[in-house]
């Protein structure tokens, strides 16, 4: 079981390190290179983080930001980001936080319906507020984080001139909105997904408990989201030399200068990351002894991918693979010696992706497949064991609405008849296994509905991307449901690239003729490079292939 949160307001856990170890480093970001072009470091131990996060509070408090206003932050992974974090966690301020990869046109959309009263960020991140607009309507205080170009407001500079007295954590109430976090919606505009302190407050003792963690560990955050949790487990939370928003970007040789300058001991990364990581750790004989723990959600982790990360770190180390989304997480989680175990092999037949077993505290069950809303919790939507379906899940960890989004809120929850949190639907569809391990079988939006039946992307792709030449695929369907024409791109590895596509289409034909559930698939396409997933660098952006794969077909 997971015990229930020490503290709800996520700032108090700052405060609690900062009493108990004042001169452990809190965070470390970089800041430029020093004479022998070495990166060098901004260095804040827990006692620093601790006052400046008072002083920012207290300087916002006398600006005018009051508890419950809705106020964005964009500001990139640095001292500034988890020291105004804590600020207003500390105020009771509503975090809007949207990620500013997504696009221009989404991120002012996002903005425009957060309806913001206050916006902290940087001078570029002003220049576009003022130049697009962004929720000019609804904003009243304006913070810059470095020189003000010309608008209004007040800089960072000024509030630091408050004091850093003790600054008292806002004593919140567990459903008290905490924050707004938009998702990537890659299918659409993004939706705010609210999280309360309760929540915020159950993901840390839940991450903590079922990863085992303990004070004075040495985090590498690669993820803005993710690394704010390394203050409240008492870590030191290294930042990167990397753009976060861009990770399959990032270059392999600053994240693992990172890692050896400062002994990291966990590590948190999207697969895009980490498969050009090992890659390059492999290629040059390196190893990463110090790391104990490797975490990477965001998209599937290919079993290779896992396998090379995995014999790379500590011997007695574990690379875990946790699922979840922005509106639930963690849902699940599996380690590496599981993965690489027979459920690699099932899943190179087609079994879907094995993601592991549900958390404590949280309830998983498989629905009936539907694009409708369900309205109200019944029993009898609940389908067999091994039946793929829906996933839908329940717990403390789950939120409850997306903001100001009536329609997507009755899409995505069903009320429980006896009156307790709705059950939220994942958007995945999947199944559980005899042993109660939950299976990965690909986005309900991406399903492939032919006059033959329904066709799974993980299930059927997984058959395909054993080819040796193939470094990825994607199943789309081209026209409506239910009678869908199936088509497989194909992107192949690099060093392939030249190869004549029909020697290749007929042994991906071949290899989807041996198994039933990919038989009726008989168009192939080469992409050259899939495009990808705008937060993560890593989920295949399926719907413009699918408008791409209709083009090629006419």
């Amino acid at each position: 079981m997971i015990p229930p949160p020490r503290y709800l307001n996520v700032a108090r856990y700052l405060q609690e390190m900062a009493e108990q170890q004042p001169a452990t480093l809190a965070v470390a970001c970089p800041a430029g290179r020093d004479q022998a072009g070495r990166a060098a470091y901004t260095l804040l131990n827990y006692q620093q983080l601790a006052a400046e996060s008072d002083r920012l509070a207290r300087g916002l408090e006398q600006f005018g930001l009051l508890r419950g206003m809705r106020t964005v932050l964009m500001v990139p992974p640095s001292i500034e980001f988890f020291a105004l974090t804590f600020a207003l966690f500390k105020l009771g301020a509503v975090l809007v936080m949207v990620d500013p990869g997504m696009g221009l046109s989404r991120l002012g959309a996002c903005l425009e319906e957060a309806q913001p009263e206050a916006f902290i960020g940087t001078p570029k991140a002003h220049l576009a507020r003022c130049l697009f607009g962004w929720a000019r309507q609804h904003l009243r205080l304006c913070v810059t984080v470095g020189r003000r170009w010309g608008w209004s407001g007040t800089t960072l500079k000024q509030l630091r001139r408050a004091s850093d007295a003790p600054f008292p954590a806002a004593d919140v109430a567990s459903e008290e909105t905490a924050a707004i976090l938009f998702t990537s919606g890659s299918t659409g505009i993004p939706k705010g997904a609210v999280y309360t302190h309760g929540i915020f407050a159950t993901q840390v003792e839940t991450i903590r408990a079922i990863y085992q963690l303990r004070p004075g560990e040495i985090d590498l955050c690669t993820f803005p989201l993710f690394a704010l949790f390394a203050p409240a487990f008492g870590w030191t939370a290294i930042v990167p030399d990397m753009d976060a928003s861009r990770p399959g970007r990032a270059d392999p040789r600053k994240i693992i200068a990172a890692i050896q300058t400062f002994g990291v001991t966990t590590m948190f990364g999207s697969p895009a990351l980490l498969e050009p990581l090992g890659r390059y750790a492999v290629e040059h004989g390196l190893r990463l002894p110090t790391l104990r723990r490797v975490i990477s959600a965001g998209a599937p982790v290919r079993p290779e991918v896992v396998e090379t990360i995995q014999g790379l770190i500590h011997p007695e180390a574990l690379v875990h693979t946790p699922y979840g989304a922005t509106e639930a997480l963690p849902v699940a989680t599996i380690s590496g010696p599981e993965i690489l175990g027979p459920p690699r092999q099932r899943q190179a037949q087609g079994g879907g992706v094995c993601v592991g077993r549900p958390v404590p505290n949280l309830g998983v069950r498989i629905i009936r497949i539907s694009d409708e809303a369900v309205p109200q919790w019944r029993d009898d939507l609940v389908l067999p064991v091994g039946e793929i379906g829906e996933i839908v899940v329940r717990g403390p960890q789950v939120t409850q609405s997306y903001f100001r989004r009536p329609q997507a809120t009755a899409l995505a929850k069903i009320a429980d008849g006896a009156g307790g949190p709705a059950w939220h639907r994942m958007g995945d569809l999947g199944y559980l296994d005899a042993e109660g391990r939950l299976w990965y079988c690909g986005r309900k939006d991406h399903r492939v509905e032919t006059a033959s039946g329904t066709l799974f992307t993980e299930c059927c792709e997984a058959i395909f991307n054993r080819h040796p030449q193939v470094r990825r695929t994607a199943l789309v369907g081209i026209g409506p449901r239910p009678r869908q024409r199936p088509v497989l791109c194909v992107e192949l590895r690099p060093e392939y690239r030249g190869t004549v596509l029909t020697s290749v289409a007929a042994e991906l034909r071949a290899l989807g003729a041996s198994h039933k559930m990919t038989r009726e698939i008989q168009d192939f396409l080469i992409h050259p490079s899939f495009p990808v997933d705008v937060r993560h660098n890593a989920k295949i952006f399926r719907e413009r292939l699918a408008d791409w794969a209709a083009k090629e077909l006419r």
